[in-house]
């Protein structure tokens, strides 16, 4: 008995699941006649924009690196103790102004032991010189003979070399005194100090130098192009539309701009490019040595160039393509051949005609040849649809009233 009641049991469940889904499937058919949403065969919904004409730039993309355009190693002249820094690592300084003081007491010394040096010889030269003066009547009147009067004259010339001798030496003492302050040679920004107060500082040739100052107003950037962009470059070199902008970020905007200042004398054999050069002003330092940053070399303007999105461009085998909407809102697969990309546009070159309806954004069940709708005009048509149903309703109502009069 158990076993006759659990199989009546699992056949009245069967009945009741099927009659159920058959239930489910006779309201979706209905929905579906009654014009329901669900229907699988409806046009697929789709974001597209325009091709459009507008002057984009004719350009040459690079990857460059800011330079100074002035580099300076400050290296001690005389050897001694460091006593003072008077500037900050990073500071920005000015041509002429002092950065270091080393010990100076032992140059001044000898400063002071040369000037007494040289003013003993001239008192010296100045005693010779009175001397011979007085012999040289006498040596006329045959008072004394040629000899002692020679041995005057040479006295005489002999302390004066020793007096240019000893100029020279103070000259010198002056100058190792002077080396003991340190000025800026250029105006630019201090970096790492590598010696610090206290420290004895070796000469030039010594070690390290004690800062290196770069120049940060103007900079110049360096950036390699292929050979083959060399003929552009010098083809529009001396067009006055021409320019180059520097780009720290690549879709951002340009942080300077300047003219093309050099190019190298020859190519590269290992990676087959030519460097070049620009200046550009960084009076707000945006630009900083060492750092790389994006080049765009615009040669001219072409006035009339097709832009689409970049999303709206595909890679494929063959080439890239893209997706358009024909006058039917049929999808068309459309090969094109790309000029260049600048920013988030594309300029084509062949395959899309101004005003083509070009898809941005790619459903899963997007296919060649289906139906799409563009987002955004469903909106209008339900507003439009509402409105003449409104209106319907209006027309019927005044009629109505027009009958009952």
């Amino acid at each position: 008995m158990a076993v006759i009641f659990v199989t009546v049991a699992a056949g009245a469940y069967g009945a009741w699941w099927w009659w159920q889904q058959q239930g489910g499937a006779r309201a979706t058919q209905g929905k579906s006649a009654k014009g329901g949403k669900g229907g699988r065969g409806g046009p697929l919904i789709v974001k597209a924009a325009k091709a459009v004409v507008k002057p984009m730039p004719v350009l040459i993309e690079a990857v460059g690196t800011v330079e100074p355009e002035h580099s300076v190693q400050v290296r001690a002249q005389v050897s001694g103790v460091l006593q003072a820094v008077l500037f900050k690592e990073g500071d920005r300084v000015k041509a002429g102004q002092q950065l270091f003081q080393i010990d100076s007491r032992t140059f001044e010394a000898s400063y002071r032991q040369a000037q007494a040096q040289m003013a003993r010889n001239m008192a010296q030269l100045e005693n010779a010189k009175v001397q011979q003066e007085r012999l040289e009547p006498l040596l006329k009147r045959e008072f004394i003979t040629r000899q002692e009067y020679d041995v005057a004259v040479t006295s005489t010339k002999s302390l004066e070399a020793t007096v240019s001798a000893d100029r020279a030496l103070v000259e010198q003492a002056k100058i190792q005194l002077e080396f003991s302050r340190i000025f800026a040679p250029i105006t630019g920004r201090t970096g790492t100090l590598a010696i610090k107060p206290g420290n004895l500082v070796p000469t030039a040739g010594g070690g390290v130098p004690l800062v290196t100052i770069n120049s940060i107003d103007p900079v110049l950037v360096a950036f390699s192009i292929p050979e083959r962009q060399l003929e552009d470059i010098r083809r529009y070199q001396n067009d006055k539309d021409m320019r180059i902008e520097i780009l720290p970020d690549r879709y951002g905007p340009a942080a300077a701009l300047g003219k093309l200042d050099f190019i190298d004398n020859t190519v590269t054999p290992q990676t087959g490019t030519v460097l070049l050069k620009t200046r550009v002003v960084n009076d707000k330092e945006v630009l900083w040595p060492g750092q790389f940053v994006n080049v765009r070399v615009v040669l001219t303007i072409e006035p009339e160039a097709i832009v689409v999105p970049d999303a709206a461009v595909q890679p494929g085998q063959e080439g890239s393509f893209v997706y358009l909407i024909d006058g039917d809102n049929k999808v068309v697969v459309r090969p094109i051949k790309v000029s260049r990309q600048i920013g988030p546009e594309v300029v084509v070159a062949d395959g899309i005609k101004p005003g083509d309806q070009v898809i941005t954004e790619f459903p899963q069940a997007l296919q060649p040849g289906g139906t799409v709708r563009i987002a955004g005009n469903e909106a209008g048509e339900k507003g439009g649809k509402s409105r003449k149903g409104k209106g319907g309703k209006k027309g019927e109502k005044k009629s109505e009233s027009k009958s009952k009069d």
